[in-house]
């Protein structure tokens, strides 16, 4: 490796500290060039759009504005841009497309906390434990008042997992720790694969009334939005739970309020729509609903799992060798 490209990072300066502490940015500077500044949330100021004309290589996540054609017109000598992070769907435009840019994206990276998170899910799920915890008198209980309930188990359940996405695959992974019927219903996904991995492709009518966990792992496209709702929940059985750790739009709030008001589902959700959800919602008050604060995804440590994959691609791209993570336009249309 001889040539040592002119790098800029972009996003904001709250996740440049959390992603870039000192032995990533030892790494960084022994594979590129920094100029100042060196991190940037906002490309139309002076000096940003200074060292962007400079710039070969950017590294970006979480507040990276869009790259339209405007400011890539600031950025004639850019070759590739490293990913930081998950989805690149809200920087990335047709004109990084248009100009042959190398995109590579963290998303791998991103979908272990969120696969285990769901697998956690998952296992409380079975035993209804952040309902029970929910339940006044349930916090009274004593052992000999739950020993005979049949529902407060993971053994035998059956879990349905819509998308087989990267974290999707990931979560079938790990259920194997449990003895658990696996049914999987993506379109694009290859029952071969799914088979091998310890689950079964069906269609999701059929996943549906079949499974006791019902856990989304899709992507929010125009094709996905409400993909679950009213007719889709009425067919889970009785006393089922929906985990959501994908995307709010996937899944219809009004449905899932009016089922799980109902006492007839529980629901684990981590992502709403819309986000944070009105405080008046009731899903905030029930009992068989437990919410997080989109925490799945990668927090504090996990963070820099992602931009050290970020410098892995930056070290393969100067030293001639293919990404292992390079987001092409067809993914790009439908993926997360």
């Amino acid at each position: 490796m001889t040539h040592r490209p002119q790098a800029l990072l972009v996003m904001d300066q709250e996740t440049y500290g959390m992603q870039f502490q000192e032995p990533q940015l030892r790494r960084l500077r022994a594979l590129a060039d920094l100029g100042e500044p060196i991190v940037t949330a906002d490309l139309d100021t002076a000096p940003a759009r200074s060292r962007l004309r400079e710039a070969e290589v950017l590294l970006t996540s979480w507040g990276c504005p869009p790259l339209t054609a405007e400011r890539l017109a600031d950025a004639p000598r850019l070759r590739a841009i490293f990913h930081c992070a998950g989805t690149v769907r809200s920087l990335v435009t047709d004109e990084v497309w248009r100009r042959g840019i190398l995109v590579t994206s963290a998303a791998d990276e991103n979908a272990i906390p969120v696969a285990e998170f769901t697998l956690a899910a998952i296992i409380f799920a079975g035993k209804k434990a952040p309902f029970l915890a929910q339940d006044a008198h349930m916090r009274q209980a004593v052992w000999s008042s739950i020993v005979h309930r049949e529902d407060l188990s993971n053994r035998g359940r059956a879990v349905g997992v819509v998308g087989y996405s990267r974290v999707g695959r990931r979560v079938v992974e790990r259920l194997r720790v449990l003895e658990a019927e696996i049914l999987v219903a993506d379109p694009y996904a290859d029952p071969g694969e799914v088979s091998a991995a310890g689950a079964r492709l069906v269609e999701l009518p059929e996943l549906l009334p079949r499974c006791d966990i019902l856990t989304l792992h899709i992507p929010e496209l125009p094709a996905t939005r409400h993909l679950i709702g009213a007719a889709e929940l009425a067919t889970l059985p009785d006393g089922a739970t929906v985990i959501n750790t994908a995307r709010g739009a996937v899944l219809d709030t009004s449905a899932l309020e009016r089922e799980c008001a109902a006492g007839r589902l529980n629901a684990i959700l981590d992502v709403t729509d819309p986000e944070p959800l009105p405080p008046a919602s009731p899903l905030y008050s029930l009992p068989n609903v437990m919410i997080t604060p989109h925490i799945a995804g990668s927090l504090g440590s996990e963070t820099r799992r992602m931009s050290e994959s970020a410098l892995d691609e930056l070290e393969r791209f100067l030293t001639g060798r293919p990404p292992r993570a390079a987001v092409t336009v067809d993914e790009f249309k439908v993926s997360a």
